[in-house]
């Protein structure tokens, strides 16, 4: 049987793996890396640190009982130490490879390796070749963080594992069973940003159990976008979050009377961003603000979607959207990037200017529609004279921004397919296999990769089609 390449296992490599670890920015695609590995069945051989990556226990007791000290040691085509090898690995979301990789784990502590083994994230800017010295994956990352694994997580926090390991915490918020685990094994909240973090996701009982664990309402944040707010409760309403969420940091002290750096009081920025009862709660906390301008009555309109009320501004102060200041006009890509279709639509049908960017990654209101997949505002965009050739802060257009996002699946239920329709039905050049990559398209001449729904519909009779 003709063996497969090192080309191969690291093509599997890069399936298994995150960009963190691979040095790419992708997403693991543990299905496909399944779909490989059973077409090459020797793909392993015996190599360990595949093996980790697998769950090939036996493996891993050869190799052990020939040279006991591999277990210490990185190693493998992407230098892996082998316990990260193992917790960082996609496969432990697939349940025929759950059980061996927790196998393997527990192999290879009781086989001497440290809890605590890491590797430098390999992030772009870093790389594989130059991975960061200051960013550091820990095995416990791995498990509560990536593959987000109660029953992993336990097993090496038993063993030892460092809880402050500065990732495992604030990656873990979004399956808060591991949360729960760190917390209970000494894990700091304060300078960790989960305070932050968690307020990216609609889960008021896990921002509960943070703030029972230490949590400070008012911390202080510690880098971008976060550090553009200045508090967890501004964050709050700049994410957009529920009543529940802002009743839960006044009650644990936050100050109603927060105000971002340029000044915007958090009573102002609720309204802002059509948060009429978090507004309120505000100002009966004592944090109301001054009568609003007309131009801010405006945006508050808009975003509670009072298309009346917005109207009779516009009537009254011609020119009031020319007049927006920077800030206020990045409301439309910013709303859009938090899923606010229908305050979107209407700021457009008044006349907001369609690409000015904003929202953490510096984009058009389009190009956020097309990252969360909303084929409909993708469509209702580009009719009204989105440009999808609009650059990022990625410098790339809505077709990078829909290669990263079809393949990564940013959002649930996102509708990247209908998002290519659209694209193809408002001006993007026709497309052709790449002859450079199995699975690439060319649209004209620039080089992308896809999901394989998308790929199918660019490349099939539907779309627009390179003249013969």
């Amino acid at each position: 049987m003709t063996q497969p390449s090192n080309q191969t296992a690291l093509h599997w490599l890069s399936l298994v793996y995150a960009g963190d670890i691979t040095g790419t920015m992708d997403r693991a695609r543990p299905a496909a890396a399944l779909q490989l590995l059973e077409e090459n069945p020797d793909l392993i051989e015996d190599d360990p640190y595949l093996a980790c990556a697998a769950g090939d226990e036996s493996v891993l007791r050869r190799t052990t009982a020939q040279d006991p000290a591999w277990v210490h040691r990185a190693g493998g085509p992407l230098r892996l130490a082998p316990l990260v090898a193992i917790t960082h690995s996609s496969l432990m979301t697939q349940p025929v490879h759950r059980e061996r990789l927790r196998a393997c784990a527990g192999f290879l502590l009781e086989a001497g390796a440290s809890p605590n083994q890491s590797v430098g994230s390999r992030w772009p800017p870093a790389s594989l070749e130059a991975p960061s010295e200051t960013e550091h994956l820990s095995a416990l990352y791995g498990a509560a963080g990536r593959n987000h694994d109660p029953e992993l997580t336990k097993l090496l926090l038993d063993a030892g594992a460092d809880p402050n390991d500065g990732e495992s915490l604030y990656h873990s918020l979004d399956r808060p069973a591991c949360t729960r685990l760190l917390l209970e094994a000494g894990a700091r909240v304060t300078g960790s940003n989960a305070m932050y973090r968690v307020l990216d996701l609609d889960d008021v009982e896990t921002l509960r159990l943070l703030l029972a664990h230490g949590g400070e309402a008012n911390e202080r944040p510690l880098g971008a976008p976060t550090s553009d707010w200045g508090s967890p409760l501004l964050w709050a309403i700049r994410r957009r979050r529920s009543p529940a969420h802002i009743a839960a940091l006044l009650d644990a002290g936050a100050d109603p009377r927060a105000s971002t750096p340029a000044g915007l009081s958090a009573h102002a920025l609720a309204l802002r961003f059509g948060l009429t009862e978090v507004a309120e709660l505000l100002r009966a906390a004592g944090g109301g603000g001054k009568p609003l301008t007309p131009a801010e009555a405006f945006i508050a309109a808009c975003a509670r979607g009072d298309e009346a009320q917005a109207r009779s501004l516009l009537a009254a102060h011609p020119g009031l959207i020319d007049k927006l200041d920077d800030a206020q006009r990045r409301l439309l890509p910013e709303l859009a990037a938090d899923g606010a279709r229908d305050a979107v639509m209407l700021m457009v049908r008044l006349g907001w200017p369609l690409e000015v960017r904003g929202g953490d990654w510096d984009a058009s209101a389009l190009n956020h529609a097309v990252f969360r997949g909303d084929a409909r505002l993708t469509r209702f965009l580009l009719e009204h004279g989105a440009d999808w050739r609009a650059r990022h802060g990625f410098g790339d257009n809505a077709m990078g921004t829909l290669s990263w996002a079809s393949l990564n699946e940013p959002v649930d239920d996102g509708d990247w397919l209908g998002c290519a329709q659209a694209l193809a039905a408002h001006g993007i050049p026709a497309s052709s296999p790449d002859p450079q990559e199995a699975d690439g398209v060319l649209v004209g001449d620039q080089p992308y990769a896809f999901s394989d729904e998308v790929t199918d519909f660019l490349l099939g009779p539907d779309a627009p089609q390179r003249s013969r």
